[in-house]
């Protein structure tokens, strides 16, 4: 028999037996108890931030659905709907996100409009910070490549709803292939010599370079660290599996089928006290940390320092996105087990800490000042990236939320 990618085939044998007999199985569910926030009926969603007042927003990669065309960053005004944040004109660049009169198409350069938004964020300040990869899909899904203007940090005053500062990533730190994928934020004014803190980014590249970005809140320089590295990389030959299905890629359009492993670091997390940086590869299963002093450290050996530093914290399961609690607790999807795990860096271990048949493709998290863990559930393997190729999301797209054991809560590093 002949077999191609997709197929399943089950062999069963029936023999006797007694229906008094019970067969153990999976119960599917286990652990916290979750709670819907938010249903998604319009675009396709990848970030969430919480306020310290309880106002939400998201955001939507025009990298990941060239459908996100109204807006790429939104609040959410109630349970089904949302509303372009700041501004509609903010989210549209004139003349669109890609610039056609480039050869090959490029991402519009324009640094005070969206973009491409990967990452929405609230920092310790209770300040919105939206991260702009400067990058967006064509109707075909080609991602094409950022120019200088486009990818940047934009802090957002949540009690005027206006932009307070913009960074701009230099073509250096920010390739053209690059893509900043999420942000954590130190305040702490003794890890910059500016005073106003540090923010950590990974660059998750399907083409180009993984690494970890850092950028001065005060200066706005930024730079990078552990370029390539086989920590922040893709495993070679990896095949996640979610809801019985062997995910591959699909890179673009007429091109053959590869291993998923091609996502590299991309969800983040910093320790509750700020001295380790965790992050993980979407196509992993272990998660890895550093000495953030490693990061911070720009000298002549920084980099060899910060390469021999590296520590695996050993496997969590396949994870899109990370976040950390003021209890320590690293929360990480389990897109292969429907469920989400949490890493205690105190003893090492892994635990379940909710499953759920309804969670598949777990993406970003935020934990709130209200002790809630909240997480989009958005089916990212079913879109045309994947095989094979065609869109097989079913809406709405899921916000979730789940109570932080221990009476955790967010972590403000100030």
């Amino acid at each position: 028999m002949r077999l191609t990618v997709g197929h399943t085939i089950a062999f069963l044998t029936f023999l006797p037996f007694t229906r008094s007999q019970q067969i153990a199985s999976d119960p599917g569910h286990s652990g916290a108890a979750l709670e819907v926030v938010h249903l998604y009926n319009d675009l396709f969603p990848i970030g969430i931030a919480v306020s310290s007042t309880g106002r939400k927003f998201s955001n939507y990669a025009r990298s990941l659905d060239p459908n996100n065309i109204a807006y790429t960053v939104a609040e959410l005004v109630s349970n089904t709907t949302e509303r372009a944040y700041p501004s509609a004109e903010i989210n549209s660049p004139p003349g669109g996100a890609i610039n056609y009169t480039t050869t090959p198409p490029s991402g519009a350069n324009y640094p005070n409009y969206f973009v491409g938004v990967q990452s929405v964020v609230i920092d310790p300040k209770d300040r919105l910070w939206i991260l702009d990869t400067g990058r967006a899909a064509t109707p075909e899904g080609v991602n094409v490549p950022s120019t200088p203007g486009g990818p940047k940090l934009i802090g957002i005053n949540l009690t005027n709803n206006t932009v307070f500062q913009t960074i701009l990533f230099p073509p250096t730190v920010a390739y053209s292939d690059s893509y900043l994928n999420d942000i954590r934020f130190d305040l702490r004014p003794s890890v910059t010599a500016s005073g106003k803190g540090i923010a950590y980014i990974t660059d998750s590249s399907q083409e180009g370079r993984n690494g970890i970005v850092m950028v001065d809140l005060g200066t706005g320089e930024s730079w990078r660290h552990l370029d390539n590295t086989p920590e922040v990389r893709g495993t070679r030959g990896f095949v996640p599996f979610v809801w019985g299905e062997a995910v591959y890629s699909l890179p673009a359009p007429g091109q053959t089928i590869t291993f998923a492993g091609n996502i590299g670091a991309d969800g983040i997390a910093l320790s509750a006290d700020g001295e380790t940086l965790f992050w993980t590869a979407v196509g992993s299963r272990t998660l890895y940390s550093i000495p953030t002093e490693r990061l911070r450290d720009r000298s002549l050996t920084s980099e060899i320092l910060a390469e021999a530093s590296v520590v695996s914290r050993g496997e969590k399961g396949v994870s899109d996105g990370l976040e950390t609690d003021s209890n320590g607790l690293i929360y990480a999807g389990n897109i292969e087990n429907n469920a989400i795990n949490i890493y205690n860096p105190a003893n090492g271990t892994v635990q379940v800490f909710a499953r759920d048949p309804r969670l598949g493709w777990t993406d970003s998290f935020a934990v709130a000042n209200d002790g809630y863990v909240y997480f989009t559930v958005n089916q990212l393997w079913r879109t045309k990236a994947y095989y094979p190729g065609t869109d097989r999301r079913v809406k709405p797209y899921v916000l979730f939320r789940a109570n932080c054991p221990g009476n955790g809560t967010k972590v403000n590093l100030l």
